[in-house]
C-alpha cells in the first residue's frame, strides 16, 4: 500500500483525465491519495471527485499566494467547509511563502493562523507550506504548538538540515517528494536518511515535481513508486516495508480511512 499524501486532483492535465489517473495510481500500488485545497474556488470540484472516488479523499485550505483574494476567510469559514464532508480530514495547504511574495507577508501569516485555530478546533492536521520562510513558519507553529497539540505535516520538504530538527520540537511530521530525488537534493536526502522513519510520508504534489527519471513532465499520484523506491533504498528496508511505514504515519496522523 501507498499513500500520496498531497496532490492536486483539481489542476490539469489530471482533472480532465481523473479516471485514468486514479485507475493508473491504482495500477502502481497508491491505495489513497489525498486532494489537497489552494483556493476556494476549487472546493467544489474536490467535493465532487471525493463522492465520486472511495480511493480518494481532500482537505480544504488557502495556499499562501492566494492570501491576497481570501482575506475575509475566518477559522468559523475554514470549519464550517471541511464538516460539509468526513471526507475532508486535513485543514490546508496553508502557510507562509517569502520566495515569491505573491500576497503580503501580513495577510499570509493572518491567514495561517485562522488556519491552525480550524486545525486546534477540528483536531485535524494542518497541511504547512513552507517557502523562504523557515524562521516565520517555525515561530508561528511553535506558539500554537505550546497553546494545544498541534497535528503537523510539513509538506514537500526541502528545507535545511537545521530546520528539520527544530521540527521534532513541535513534534511534526514531513513528506518527502520528488524533489528527494533530483541529483542537486543531495543535502536534501542526507536529511531524509536521518530522520526518523516514524515521522514521514511521501506524495508527489503532482502535477508538479515529477520525480526522476521523469523530471520535467508533468507529474501524476503513480509516479510516487519512484520517490518510494529511492527513499526505501536510502534508508536500506525494501520497497515494500517503506511503503508500509509511511502508510501507517499517515494512519497516525490523519487516522483511519472508511
Amino acid at each position: 500500500m501507498i499513500i500520496d499524501s498531497h496532490c492536486h486532483l483539481t489542476y490539469e492535465p489530471m482533472f480532465s483525465s481523473i479516471d485514468e489517473t486514479i485507475r493508473k495510481a491504482k495500477e502502481n500500488g497508491v491505495d489513497y491519495l489525498l486532494t489537497i485545497s489552494t483556493e476556494d474556488k476549487s472546493f467544489g470540484s474536490i467535493l465532487d471527485i471525493i463522492n465520486n472516488y472511495k480511493s480518494v479523499y481532500g482537505t480544504y485550505g488557502i495556499h499562501p499566494h492566494e492570501a491576497k483574494n481570501h482575506k475575509e476567510i475566518k477559522f468559523k469559514n475554514i470549519i464550517d467547509k471541511i464538516n460539509k464532508n468526513k471526507k475532508i480530514i486535513g485543514v490546508g495547504e496553508t502557510g507562509l511563502d517569502f520566495y515569491y511574495n505573491h500576497s503580503k507577508k501580513k495577510d499570509q501569516i493572518s491567514l495561517f493562523l485562522e488556519h491552525i485555530e480550524a486545525s486546534k478546533q477540528l483536531n485535524l492536521p494542518i497541511i504547512v507550506h513552507t517557502r523562504s520562510a523557515e524562521t516565520e513558519t517555525l515561530d508561528v507553529l511553535k506558539k500554537a504548538s505550546n497553546r494545544a497539540d498541534l497535528k503537523i505535516l510539513i509538506h514537500c520538504f526541502t528545507g535545511s538540515k537545521e530546520f528539520a530538527f527544530k521540527l521534532l520540537d513541535i513534534r511534526a511530521w514531513m513528506s518527502a517528494s520528488g524533489v528527494v530525488t533530483f541529483k542537486k537534493s543531495k543535502e536534501l536526502a542526507a536529511t531524509f536518511q536521518k530522520k526518523k522513519k516514524k515521522k514521514i510520508l511521501v506524495e508527489t504534489d503532482s502535477p508538479y515535481l515529477s520525480p526522476e527519471p521523469l523530471r520535467g513532465k508533468s507529474n501524476e499520484p503513480s509516479n510516487i513508486i519512484h520517490t518510494v523506491k529511492f527513499l526505501s533504498d536510502l534508508k536500506k528496508i525494501s520497497f515494500e516495508e517503506f511503503s508500509k511505514i509511511t502508510s501507517e504515519n499517515f494512519f497516525h496522523l490523519f487516522g483511519n480511512l472508511n
